[in-house]
């Protein structure tokens, strides 16, 4: 497996483990992102494929729906990733995207991975599961969200950063520059 296809599948691992531990009596609970339940953050990761997919002419298969199956339409879409990231002819597969000429390897190492990590602390942050990032993610996440610049905070994507405590460590601060209380 490549580097970005181990990373995808890390952040998938941990993204699908916090699926598994949401009780079936929290999936309607508030998020931190504005608008979406617990459900709803499940909803947009797997709708997200979608877009990139467009962007390199293909499309996202269909899966079970995010309002029946969660977990088994997270992992449909995993697998369609994961396959794509397996196979050279489809990983690197070039698009004309907001940021200049990328491949769909790269936007999904760039984007996809990201929002995996992001999600799923929003996803525990709703449900009570584990809130810890890992600190190479952490580190990653900061590298990914200096490419993004002020297109990071359009409409849709992250709000307004939030001031953290001066003593915060690295996940607060990074969840606060991203719009979240930590």
């Amino acid at each position: 497996m490549t580097e970005i296809l181990d990373r995808y599948h890390r952040n998938a691992d941990a993204f699908a483990d916090t699926i598994r531990a949401t009780p079936d009596d929290r999936w309607s609970s508030p998020s931190p992102c504005p608008d979406w339940d617990a459900r709803g953050v499940v909803a947009h990761v797997v709708g997200t494929l979608s877009m990139f997919e467009k962007l390199v002419g293909r499309e996202q298969r269909p899966g079970p729906s995010v309002d029946d199956d969660p977990l088994g339409a997270f992992e449909a879409m995993r697998s369609q990733v994961e396959e794509e990231l397996a196979d050279p002819a489809l990983a690197d597969v070039e698009y004309d995207g907001f940021f200049g000429r990328s491949t769909f390897a790269k936007a999904v190492d760039q984007f996809l991975s990201g929002d995996l990590v992001t999600h799923r602390w929003d996803l525990a942050k709703a449900t009570g599961a584990d809130l810890s990032i890992p600190a190479d993610e952490i580190a990653r996440a900061w590298k990914d969200v200096e490419v993004f610049g002020d297109t990071m905070r359009s409409p849709g994507a992250f709000g307004p950063a939030l001031e953290s405590p001066p003593d915060a460590d690295e996940q607060t601060k990074l969840l606060a520059f991203l719009g979240r209380k930590a």
